[in-house]
């Protein structure tokens, strides 16, 4: 029998009221195992309406007891690492060992917000006239939510929320309905921590919750991560609700690769980048482009080690790389396989029609590595977001930096040498956010701020770091005089203000 995931609002479970649900399956096996409530715009409501009510004392509560809460729910999170990396592989599909490594790149951020202090450290200048002072400030924006995507289900939320609620904010999360245990998850930790009822709250759905949280009066602000199509909603719907937001798409993410490079040292970082987690990052290389004579060599190092990558259920500690996530997605990523050698690619592996056995119904598809790639075949064009690595030839760096640059998108991009002079040239000239030199996923540390350019983002901050602090604050500026007893009173003066 399937268990039954409800709403998390005002700090205890919630029942549906749509009467709407949806499946979630074991991506290993395909079946179902829970069914989770889809929230109407009533649920949607209740949700923020909680979020509004904390807000009136949690925005007014002193960093000292934001930080608090934050330090015990860093612990809890610590402790519960593996719990919450069982809910992950056993809803998203990917191996253990990676679910552990995003629970612990979101413990960065909860490392970041627990600094809150000093990120929110106003500026003060005195005497900017006579007995004048003038103070800059930020305050928090009220209620706020973040739209999440299946291919991260704990580390994403924790990009958003912990900076979100340690700048003063309230939440309203809406994760993916493909994997949402781990969201509620961590909202019964957060409890635990100490947290207020009704600063973080969790309601699950489709596209209805999502455009009645865009069109909310309540709330001012959205963070969104998924693909390029929905951010582009996300961010045009919202802001046309006058509220601010950042929403991050989707990538083409290019790695190129010059004749001077360690062959064997950029076809691991191929073979990791582009089939880790079944190629479901928007940070995982899906192209590369050999430049010069290095193609042929390059592809055949990159097969030789595709071929050994064992694939099987995330639970499986052997098991290097999992299922997808549904089998309509899975049949979709097949079908830019099996249409690429028509379109003009060289299909040096196929992971067509891969099972397992013992888990035949399970969302299986094998590595596929294509050469030879044409800029206008649909496997390069498209996003696929599966384990399909294009190889594409340039005779330059002139020529592989155009091609890259040419893409609509523009989130993470690596060049593979071993000579200083061109690497620096790259990372100034190449147009994405986020820039590796032999580094595969440049996604940044906590402290620095993750996000692309182009079609991969959509409006002004990106998330975390400086710039999420920035994202969920905004800034006052107060002007004080303090005249002493003594002045002799200025009198009327309609003229414009002048510092002296």
């Amino acid at each position: 029998m399937t268990k039954t995931l409800h709403h998390w609002i005002g700090g205890r479970t919630v029942e549906g009221t749509s009467g709407t649900y949806g499946p979630v399956t074991d991506p290993a096996t395909g079946a179902v195992t829970t069914r989770v409530a889809f929230a109407g715009a009533a649920e949607v409501d209740a949700a923020v309406a909680s979020a509004k009510e904390a807000f009136a004392g949690w925005g007014r509560s002193s960093l000292a007891t934001r930080t608090s809460v934050l330090f015990a729910f860093r612990a809890l999170v610590d402790a519960h690492r593996d719990e919450l990396a069982r809910l992950i592989t056993a809803e998203h599909g990917k191996v253990h060992s990676d679910a552990l490594g995003e629970v612990a790149r979101g413990l960065e951020i909860i490392d970041l917000a627990c600094g809150i202090p000093v990120q929110l450290k106003g500026e003060l200048s005195t005497e900017v006239a006579s007995r004048v002072d003038v103070a800059a400030i930020r305050q928090p924006l009220g209620v706020v939510a973040g739209i999440t995507p299946f291919n991260f289900p704990a580390m994403v939320p924790m990009w958003m929320f912990p900076l979100a609620i340690a700048c003063g904010n309230t939440f309203v999360l809406k994760p993916s309905e493909k994997d949402p245990s781990a969201s509620v998850r961590l909202a019964g930790l957060l409890a635990e921590a100490g947290l207020p009822d009704g600063v973080f709250n969790v309601v699950h759905g489709d596209r209805v919750a999502v455009d009645r949280l865009l069109e909310h009066p309540d709330v001012q602000a959205v963070s969104f991560v998924g693909s390029t199509p929905i951010a582009r909603h996300i961010h045009t719907t919202a802001a046309a609700h006058g509220k601010r937001v950042q929403a991050l798409g989707g990538a083409k993410n290019h790695m190129l690769v010059l004749p001077d490079a360690d062959l064997d040292a950029a076809a691991d970082a191929a073979v990791s980048a582009a089939y880790g987690s079944a190629g479901e990052r928007c940070m995982a290389v899906s192209a590369v482009v050999a430049v010069g004579a290095t193609g042929d060599e390059l592809v055949r190092r990159i097969r030789e080690r595709a071929e050994k990558v064992v694939i099987g259920p995330g639970h499986d500690p052997v098991s290097e790389m999992g299922p997808l996530i549904t089998r309509a997605h899975r049949d979709k990523v097949a079908s830019y396989v099996r249409g690429a050698a028509a379109q003009g690619a060289e299909v040096v592996l196929d992971g067509t029609g891969f099972t397992v056995d013992g888990y035949e119904d399970g969302h299986w598809i094998g590595i596929s590595l294509l050469d030879r790639v044409p800029v206008t075949a649909d496997a390069y064009r498209d996003e696929i977001f599966g384990p399909v690595l294009c190889v594409l030839r340039a005779e330059t760096y002139e020529e592989g930096l155009a091609l890259v640059n040419a893409s609509p998108f523009g989130n993470g991009a690596a060049i593979f040498t071993r000579d200083g002079g061109a690497a620096r040239r790259f990372q100034l000239e190449v147009e994405a956010g986020m820039v590796g030199v032999n580094v595969p996923i440049p996604v940044p540390v906590g402290y620095h701020s993750f996000g692309g350019w182009k079609d991969s983002l959509f409006g002004d901050h990106h998330i975390y770091g400086n710039d999420g602090t920035h994202f969920y604050t905004r800034g006052k500026v107060v002007t004080t005089r303090w005249p002493d007893p003594a002045d002799t009173p200025a009198g009327v003066d309609l003229g414009f203000p002048r510092n002296h």
